[in-house]
């Protein structure tokens, strides 16, 4: 089989991960690496002495099977659209686009190139049982998912809601297999003039709630997900890689608590041959085109409803 050749576009903190994953594939032909700074190329150049560094995509497209982008998320529309229209595979970081609008818009270039999202959330392995366990409790579920921390200077140029809760909207509609009917956001500006800390709630119409808090000015780190029903509670610190489980009934050794570690994974390198699978094997990627909309979709609806200080019909 051939190998894939990439390019991958941006190379600040993030990008320079997803280059050492794409160069690390035996599938995989690193061909490029395309910065715009001219001190990041510099960086690039000595890191990857036999890749060729540019300042434009349109420099290597001819030398290329797919491209990974990793660069500010106002880039993203017409960095898709480009490589899309000329017939190439596309890997692009969350999310999808800045708008709902611009995403909808890349609809009329999807062909049989693939197009994947960067939603690594999905990756903790976690999910592998909890997912259809979640989905075949019966009865009303009260769901939180938390995600916050201490400032840490980075993505200001997005609001939390693009930036963090997006991850956990991406999970509410793949671990729960619906959508929301409604949804009501609280937000605050601290750091900067965006909102810095926003809880949604989400309302489903068969009696579920899913509350969503994402927070850049905590004064801790939390990531975590919970599951309240009628079983009893599932608790995930995706912070810890540990699972707690209290039923509604005593355990065999007595307790009523118990936890289970489940192994820390390399979630770009994950992400990455999911990718470059679907493309040797034209078979689906982990993440698609439907699942990166309608992640924008309910940010841009959080969004409004945080704007409009209302509960919103979704």
């Amino acid at each position: 089989m051939e190998k894939v050749n990439v390019a991958v576009i941006g190379y600040g903190h993030l990008g320079k991960w997803h280059t050492q994953k794409a160069a690390a594939f035996d599938n995989t032909n690193l061909v490029a690496i395309v910065e715009p700074f001219e001190q990041n190329q510099k960086i690039a150049q000595a890191d990857y002495p036999d890749v060729k560094v540019v300042s434009d995509i349109a420099d290597v497209l001819d030398s290329i099977d797919a491209a990974i982008i990793v660069t500010p998320t106002s880039t993203h529309f017409e960095l898709t659209k480009n490589l899309l229209q000329n017939k190439k595979h596309v890997f692009c970081e969350k999310p999808l686009c800045s708008t709902y609008g611009e995403a909808k818009d890349l609809e009329p270039f999807l062909g049989a190139q693939v197009l994947q999202v960067g939603h690594s959330e999905r990756c903790h392995q976690a999910w592998e049982g909890l997912k259809d366990t979640f989905q075949t409790i019966t009865g009303k579920k009260t769901i939180k998912i938390t995600r916050y921390a201490p400032f840490k200077g980075r993505a200001t140029d997005v609001d939390v809601v693009q930036d963090l809760m997006i991850h956990d909207i991406d999970l509410m509609l793949y671990l729960f297999g619906k959508k929301p009917s409604s949804v009501s956001s609280l937000g605050h500006k601290i750091r900067t003039d965006k909102w810095d800390h926003v809880t949604s709630h989400f309302f489903f119409d068969d009696g579920d709630e899913v509350i969503i808090t994402s927070g850049r000015n905590h004064v801790k780190e939390v990531r975590a997900l919970e599951v309240m029903s009628e079983v009893g509670c599932h608790y995930v610190d995706l912070f810890a890689n540990t699972v707690s489980y209290a039923t509604n009934e005593q355990f065999d050794d007595g307790s009523y608590v118990q936890t289970q570690n489940y192994e820390k994974r390399d979630h770009l390198l994950l992400e990455q041959k999911s990718f470059f699978n679907a493309i040797q094997t034209s078979s689906k990627p982990m993440v698609d085109y439907t699942d990166g909309l309608n992640a924008v979709y309910f940010v841009s609806k959080v969004n409004e409803s945080l704007e409009e200080g209302k509960r919103l019909t979704l």
